[in-house]
Parts: C-alpha cells; sequence; structure tokens
C-alpha cells in the first residue's frame, strides 16, 4: 500500500483489496476523519448498485472517498448526482467528444448510450437524523469495458488513450472536492444545474423499475432535491428511489 496526499484527501493505493468502499465503511466506523480515500489497481469483491456484483479487470478505476458533511441523512441521495457531476468533469477532457457522454439518474455514466461508470453510496445516520459518515464508491471502465449481459458497456479506451488508476484517482478526488466545495457554498442547485447538463432531453420516454413495478413516462427533469421528475399521463410525479432502465 501506498499513500498520496492531496490537499484535502489522503489517499492509500492499494495492489488488490476485496472492496474500496467496504474498507472505507469499516474505516468510517472505526471513527476515520473524511478526507480518506482508497484506490485499488484490482477488487476482488467489488459492488455494484442494487447488491450487483462490479468486475474490476486491471487497468480500470475501483476507488471510495470518506466524508462526514454535517447535513440530513435523508440528503445523503444527493451525493450521488454530485459524484456523477464530479466523474463526468473529470472524464470529459479524456474523450474526444465529451457530449457523448451522458449521466443516468442516480448512478451512472454513459458514453454513446453504454455504461462507462457506476456510482455507489453508502451512509450511516446518527441519533438527531444527521449523517454520521458518507462514502462515495466509483468503478470507471479506463482500459477494459467488461462483458455484463443484457448491458452495453463502454470504456474509455474504445476512443481515446486511457489514463492510468491512478492518474485518474487524482482527476477524479479534484473534481469531487470542487463540487463538494461549491455544494458547501451555494447548496445542492449548482449541482442540479450541472447533472442536468447532461441528462436526457426533456420529454425522452422513460422507464423506471421501484421495487418490482415498472413505471413509464417522459423525463421532465430534477426536483429541487434531486428526485427524479417523470410525466405520467396528466400530472408530474417525484421520485427519490428506483432505477432508470435503458
Amino acid at each position: 500500500m501506498t499513500e498520496a496526499r492531496q490537499e484535502f484527501w489522503r489517499l492509500t493505493i492499494h495492489e488488490v483489496l476485496p472492496s474500496t468502499s467496504d474498507l472505507c465503511r469499516s474505516l468510517a466506523a472505526q471513527g476515520e476523519p473524511e478526507g480518506y480515500a482508497a484506490l485499488a489497481l484490482q477488487q476482488t469483491q467489488g459492488r455494484g448498485s442494487r447488491g450487483r456484483d462490479w468486475q474490476s479487470p486491471v487497468g480500470n478505476f475501483y476507488g471510495s472517498a470518506l466524508l462526514r458533511p454535517h447535513e440530513a441523512a435523508r440528503d445523503a441521495g444527493q451525493w450521488s448526482l454530485l459524484a456523477g457531476v464530479a466523474l463526468a468533469s473529470a472524464l470529459a477532457p479524456l474523450l474526444p467528444d465529451p457530449a457523448a457522454m451522458a449521466l443516468k439518474w442516480p448512478n451512472d455514466v454513459l458514453l454513446g448510450g453504454a455504461k462507462l461508470a457506476g456510482i455507489l453510496v453508502d451512509s450511516a445516520a446518527a441519533a438527531d437524523g444527521t449523517l454520521e459518515w458518507l462514502v462515495i464508491g466509483a468503478g470507471v471502465n479506463l482500459a477494459v469495458a467488461p462483458d455484463v449481459p443484457g448491458r452495453a458497456v463502454a470504456a474509455v479506451a474504445d476512443v481515446a488513450p486511457p489514463p492510468s488508476p491512478q492518474a485518474f484517482a487524482a482527476r477524479f478526488l479534484a473534481e469531487l472536492d470542487r463540487w463538494r466545495r461549491v455544494r458547501a457554498l451555494h447548496g445542492f442547485e449548482p449541482i442540479r444545474q450541472a447533472w442536468l447538463a447532461r441528462a436526457p432531453q426533456l420529454g425522452t420516454p422513460t422507464t423506471l423499475r421501484v421495487g418490482e413495478q415498472l413505471l413509464g413516462g417522459d423525463f421532465a427533469g430534477l426536483s429541487g432535491d434531486g428526485a427524479l421528475l417523470l410525466h405520467t399521463g396528466s400530472r408530474i410525479q417525484a421520485f427519490s428511489t428506483g432505477e432508470v432502465l435503458l
């Protein structure tokens, strides 16, 4: 393990870990101060959203970061959108056509409609309803687009020379720090606007899975707190949980 320090982050680099997010969760529970971050060059038990496994071939980015924001636990979901904006900001200069990249609510980055990166946010609430800690995990297909049954998957290497995981970690953490500072100073609205700038066009037909239920509608933006807005029939509904299906 090696350690690289930035102004805010204390990045540890590991050859192999079961899961960077599991490491950060464990350290958070032990009282580790915010600013700790972990990069694994390979994961053996990577976790995706909704309990899925995350394939972790060598050459891609697998990293997690620990924060302790002093705010209501109910706002934890906004950090998934913030992380998506930070990932997109870090990836855009690497791509010959940044406009080919899009964000999918609430936790994916797409390239040409195929999954390029995913985000996993874990958190714990204190007794008073505030966040005790929050861990942002991200996986980015830099060098390899692993085969995922039923899903179109992309990698940076499909369109441009990929950076090393270490170099991308520095880019991502810098953007994550920048956007968390924006949120601290100006609230969630700038994050919402930045996310919408890479969102589907308003009116795009959208299917949302909530539990076992499939709901159809047209994309109508994001609410002020980051909920997905769908125009369904004669009204617009807000959803704070669920998975948008491609």
